[in-house]
């Protein structure tokens, strides 16, 4: 059988974009790892970080799979209402005024901006964020609808960017109202750090040398 591949961030830059695989029939997502990894050996050390999907969804490495799937291979994750990706500067207001019903008495905004100084001390000229656009759209809206009812009477809107990012700008803008402040703090935190979990989304800071992708592993 036939899959479809779909590496990302560092795995693309060790393997491919994207590829066919011939696989026997009852094929695992492992199964289409290791021969991918026979190809492309560099990609071995780092199978104790990578995350599997299929077709979309988070997969187990046991789940088997079908003639036509797309498979994706994920490295570690970083960082509606109107919520989703865009390559364009955030609209932070746009948002914030997309969720604040007169029921809500808080308004929480939370905005991670690119910053020119990275963690070891080197001067950072911009930031790109890589997606996995149709899988992080979904994953984002989930996360959403999870962040809405755990606080009932809540809002969310949360938008984050791919491609470029210049230093000073936000790369991602999080907005969650409620009657009470407390619900509005908690939602906020939840959401990025859900965010932080389970997004498909990867974070290169650029230097005047080179650049690196962030995050052990990655």
């Amino acid at each position: 059988m036939q899959v479809a591949v779909r590496c990302f961030a560092t795995l693309r830059e060790l393997a491919v974009d994207r590829t066919q695989l011939t696989l026997p029939e009852g094929a695992s997502l492992d199964d289409a790892w290791t021969a991918l990894a026979v190809s492309y050996p560099g990609l071995t050390p780092h199978r104790a970080y990578v995350r599997g999907a299929r077709n979309g969804a988070y997969a187990a490495w046991e789940a088997q799979l079908a003639d036509g799937d797309e498979v994706a291979f994920l490295p570690p994750v970083s960082g509606g209402g109107p919520s989703g990706l865009t390559d364009a500067e955030i609209d932070v207001a746009a948002l914030e005024a997309a969720v604040a019903g007169t029921g809500h008495g808080a308004l929480v905004t939370f905005i991670g901006r690119a910053r020119d100084l990275a963690d070891d001390g080197r001067a950072v000229l911009e930031l790109e964020y890589e997606a996995y656009g149709e899988m992080a759209e979904s994953v984002l809206a989930e996360i959403v609808t999870q962040a809405e009812e755990r606080w009932p009477g809540s809002s969310v809107a949360v938008v984050h960017r791919v491609g470029p990012v210049p230093v000073g700008e936000a790369a991602v803008a999080i907005v969650t109202a409620a009657m009470h402040r407390s619900d509005a703090y908690e939602a906020n935190r939840f959401v990025i750090e859900a965010i932080k979990e389970r997004l498909p989304i990867w974070k290169r800071e650029r230097f005047a040398d080179g650049s690196e992708w962030k995050r052990p592993g990655a």
